[in-house]
């Protein structure tokens, strides 16, 4: 019996309710399912990931020694396929991670999570359907933010679109599988929880942890007296219909892959064309030290094709730019590769995993390698590895809290019809990041 309503409980779904939308065990069991859902990302993806990273490499590898050398061919292997290798290794764990949201939604789960978060949103200034905007920023911002106008109230509507970008979206996926593995090793703690997720979950708690806190600071500065109410039908629990959540996955999974293609075909393109081209005076000067160095040091010519290639890298176009930007982005422990990929990632987050591919390649002579093994191969200027935990951390939490999306910033302008939010938004999460990433590398850098 429902003691408050002295009412009797007749059906499934509200027998389940009493616990799931129980204020203190409903919210421990939404967040035991945001927790295994990013364990499950990391346990079930890995091995088709691993095979999906070492077919690329292969045929990068078979490509090079089939073709005949040439400007085409080092277009063909160290532009497009390193650029577009860096989006497809990523397909598994983002069909995973749309594929557990669609099954949240199809199970009559999602609504319950709504309810349940309406009385802690309307503290920070939020509606409980903020929710379902902020959840779905976990795939992308853009429907997120257009999921907004469900929400009456002018205030927390513009509260919820300035905030959503800040949760973890796929796009940022790509990023954290990347610099994640140079933070914590892969393993388990007890057998069964992996560490790599259990950093990924928190990634993503700190994400929403800003959004929360930006959205009661909002609230503050936006004082108004107009109130709002949640006025939802829960439906009922039911089994997912497989079809749908099949489509679901399907759909999404491809518009990310075709959209994040089209922007990373054309920047690797561009950025292989700037990284092997450069002022002629600099790339003669680069032969000309790689020549010595050869001689001083003896090296194999193995060793000489690799110290000629980061050279030529440095002396660049690419080179250039990046040794431009270097000075503003130094104090964060990045050098000006990291710089590169920086740049870029302005456009669109998943274009940072294409540029890293088309950078290290560029530099690289092991067509073989996966990009995470060419990056754990840097060395810094005093031979130590570039890839530590520290700096990773550094980068990686620049990454968190950036706002490197053109894509949302116009969307966040239509849906405003102004250009006053969207600039606010981008000064306050890019400085946010550097200043995250400032303090991290700075006090244990």
């Amino acid at each position: 019996v429902d003691k408050k309503h002295h009412a009797p409980i007749q059906t499934l779904s509200q027998r389940w309710d009493v616990w799931l939308t129980h204020p203190l065990w409903g919210s421990l069991i939404f967040l035991v399912i945001l927790f295994f859902l990013f364990q499950a990302i990391f346990a079930w993806a890995g091995p088709a990931m691993d095979l999906i990273d070492h077919l690329m490499a292969s045929l990068n590898s078979g490509l090079r020694k089939s073709l005949p050398g040439g400007f085409l061919t080092d277009l063909l292997c160290d532009g497009i396929i390193a650029g577009i290798g860096g989006v497809v290794i990523f397909i598994p764990q983002i069909a995973l991670l749309f594929g557990l949201v669609a099954l949240l939604e199809e199970s009559g789960y999602m609504g319950r999570a709504v309810y349940l978060s309406d009385k802690i949103m309307n503290r920070t200034g939020l509606n409980g359907r903020s929710l379902v905007s902020l959840i779905y920023g976990l795939a992308c911002a853009v429907p997120a933010i257009m999921a907004a106008r469900t929400i009456g109230n002018w205030k927390e509507r513009l509260i919820t679109i300035f905030v959503t970008p800040f949760m973890s979206c796929s796009a940022r996926l790509p990023v954290y599988i990347v610099l994640v593995a140079f933070i914590v090793e892969p393993g388990t703690i007890g057998g069964v929880i992996s560490k790599q997720g259990l950093v990924m979950f928190g990634l993503y708690m700190l994400g929403a942890g800003a959004a929360i806190f930006s959205a009661w600071a909002m609230s503050k500065m936006l004082d108004t007296k107009e109130s709002s109410f949640l006025m939802l039908e829960l439906p009922q629990y039911q089994w997912p219909q497989w079809k749908n959540v099949l489509l679901t996955i399907f759909e999404k999974t491809k518009l990310f892959v075709l959209e994040a293609g089209k922007i990373i075909l054309i920047i690797s393109v561009v950025l292989w064309v700037l990284a092997s081209f450069g002022p002629t005076e600099d790339m003669l000067q680069a032969e000309q030290i790689a020549e010595k160095a050869k001689v001083e040091q003896s090296l194999s010519e193995q060793d000489y094709e690799n110290v000629l290639a980061a050279n030529k890298l440095e002396a660049s176009y690419a080179g250039h730019l990046g040794k431009f930007f270097e000075p503003v982005i130094a104090p964060l422990g990045f050098d000006w590769k990291m710089g590169i990929a920086v740049i870029t990632s302005f456009a669109a987050r998943e274009v940072f995993v294409g540029t890293m591919a088309t950078i290290y390649s560029t530099g690289s002579a092991d067509d073989e390698a996966t990009i995470i093994e060419r990056m754990r191969n840097e060395k810094d200027s005093l031979g130590q590895p570039m890839y530590t935990p520290i700096r990773s951390l550094s980068l990686l939490l620049f990454y968190v809290f950036a706002m490197q999306c053109m894509s949302t910033l116009a969307i966040v302008k239509r849906e405003t019809k102004s250009w006053i939010i969207p600039i606010a938004q981008f000064m306050v999460m890019t400085g946010l990041a550097y200043l995250v990433s400032l303090v991290v590398w700075q006090v244990w850098g």
